[in-house]
This record gives C-alpha cells, structure tokens and sequence, in this order.
C-alpha cells in the first residue's frame, strides 16, 4: 500500500483527491492536514463523504508517509517545505505552481519534475518530487504538442473559458452565484500565470522555429471544466495532422483524438482529456476539453502516483463522466 498524506486538504483540490484515493485499492490516507478544520470530520467540509470514510483533520504530520500531495494555494507550497523537515524517503507532489519552472524546479534538494505524463512520463517515473501542472496549462499544451513534436507550431492565439472551481473555494466577487449566473468575462488576457509553463514545454519539443502563444481566458458561468480553443496556420491537411495526433496520444490512455464535435460534459468527473481538430483552408483549430480539478490538478496528481510508485497508470481513475 502507498501511504498517503495530504496538505491542505479543505480545498476543492483536497477533497478530489480525498474522493479518488478512498476507492484507490493501492492507498492508504493517513492523514489530511488543515489547520483551519483540525478535530472536524472530513464530512463535515466535504459533505458528499458522509458515510464513505471516519477520518478528521488534524494538523499534526506524519513524516512516516510514502508521498505527501500539497494541496496549498499558490507560494504557500514553498512555505511549507521551509518550515518542514521532510525525510528523504517522502516523495511530494505539488499542485501549486511554485515549482512548475525550470528556474524554481530545485529546492531543499529536491528537483521537481514537471508533471504532465504526455510530456514527461519517464521523468515522473523515477521522480521524487512532481511540479503538478496547471489547468489551463494541462488543457493548452494536450492540444498543441503533437504539433510541438513535429515543429508545426506558429503564432498561436488561444481562447479558454474554466468554471468557478477554477478560482479556489476562496470567497471573491466573480465568485457568488449572482455574479456566475447568465454571465462571462475575460481575465488576465496575454498575461495568465501558466502561460510560462506552457512556453516552456513546448520548447521541450519545438526548439528550431520560433513561435508566441496570445490567450486570453473567460470565466464561465458552470462550476467545473476548461474549453480550449487554439488557431494557428498549418500547411498539412486535416488527415496527416489527426494521423499524427493518434500517433502521439497512441500510449496515453487518458487523452483521446475525436473527430466529432467535443464538449465538456465528455470530461467531466473524469480524468480525461478530448482534443478535435478543425481545419478550414491554412487555419487549424485545435478544441481540447478536461475537467480543471481532474486532469486539470487532482486526477493528474494521482495519475503522477501511480507512475511514481511503479502502479498501472490508470488505477483509481477509472471514473464516469457527469454526462446528463
């Protein structure tokens, strides 16, 4: 049994993970640490896990688990570790972006390593420690990287629209129903925090022709789930590049070429990704779909686990999409 503990386990990205890993038949949780719900039932915060499971909070560690899953807001991961003395044996997987980068991947000894399995795989097998990609990250790069592989990336222009989980269970003004409902708004255009992480892996792959990435994401008014979409120009008909798509994604059970047209109930509460490609002339279109705290954090978080801890990647996660 890989043993389990969790960091900041109130959150929306807590209590996925919490869900997933009670019915893993390779884990064991053995502690889910909050300081702000320390001594209540897990129930009591997420409220759908009455009956599934006795545990409390606490804010006591058990440096004695195999891998620690911090679940804490954006620079507090860092913090963490610094008032933290982790033994060697204890691998960690962060699902902030304070080690997303190659500049802040080495910290305390540790180096992070980036991790998008479509990307990465081999890396993550004998990591320990994992950078857990972003959302919208995740969403962009599944769309683009077989283009990346093959140097066909060109100026980009990508739109995106996430669900309010996507904003963290912090209170907000863009976050109240009344604000959410029948309502839509871009943000932080051309200058999203994970656009670093997503340039950086796709140079992994397309190093020779210089390429930018211009996205601009929405807000949408659902809870859950990231639309992309990616325009570029691209000289190969549409039946080389979805040749080349299923090549890719051939070895990687979550992430499926579709031809028909995609939609995010396909994904959600599930750990998939579905990519469409749509050509009209030069113009490519590239549609990607995922649910922001499966594919998008959590999920991949364990998907990272298993391959870390030498598991079939898919155990766990065989999960069925909300699709009414």
């Amino acid at each position: 049994m890989i043993r389990i503990g969790i960091v900041g386990g109130a959150g929306y990205t807590g209590g996925e993970l919490i869900r997933i890993l009670i019915n893993h038949p390779a884990a064991e949780i053995v502690f889910v640490h909050s300081k702000s719900s320390a001594g209540k039932p897990l129930h009591s915060v997420h409220q759908d896990l009455v009956g599934e499971t006795g545990m409390l909070f606490t804010d006591k560690l058990d440096t004695t688990v195999d891998v620690l899953f911090l679940c804490t807001g954006h620079g507090d991961a860092k913090k963490f570790l610094e008032a933290t003395a982790l033994p060697d044996h204890v691998r960690v997987i962060d699902l902030s972006n304070d080690f997303r980068l190659v500049a802040n991947a080495e910290f305390q000894g540790r180096k992070f390593v980036y991790g998008l399995p479509e990307l990465n795989r081999e890396e993550i097998r004998k990591a320990q420690a994992i950078a857990n990609p972003g959302c919208f990250a995740t969403a962009i790069q599944l769309g683009l990287l077989p283009l990346a592989k093959v140097g066909l990336l060109s100026d980009i222009y990508t739109t995106g629209i996430t669900g309010s989980t996507g904003a963290g269970q912090s209170f907000s003004g863009t976050s109240h129903f009344s604000w959410r409902a029948n309502n839509i708004q871009a943000y932080k255009t051309l200058s999203h925090q994970h656009l670093g992480e997503i340039g950086q892996s796709l140079l992994q792959l397309q190093r020779e022709t210089e390429f930018d990435l211009s996205f601009v994401p929405w807000r949408g008014d659902f809870t859950r789930g990231i639309f992309i979409s990616s325009t570029l120009t691209c000289p190969l008909p549409k039946k080389e590049l979805l040749d080349l798509y299923n090549e890719f994604y051939a070895d990687h059970p979550f992430t499926f070429v579709n031809d028909d047209a995609i939609f995010l109930k396909q994904v959600v509460n599930t750990n998939k990704a579905v990519v469409q490609l749509e050509k009209v002339g030069t113009k490519l279109v590239v549609h990607s779909a995922i649910d922001n705290l499966l594919k998008g954090a959590s999920g991949q978080a364990v998907q990272n686990m298993n391959l870390m801890f030498g598991r079939n990647e898919c155990e766990g996660l065989k999960l069925k999409a909300n699709f009414f």
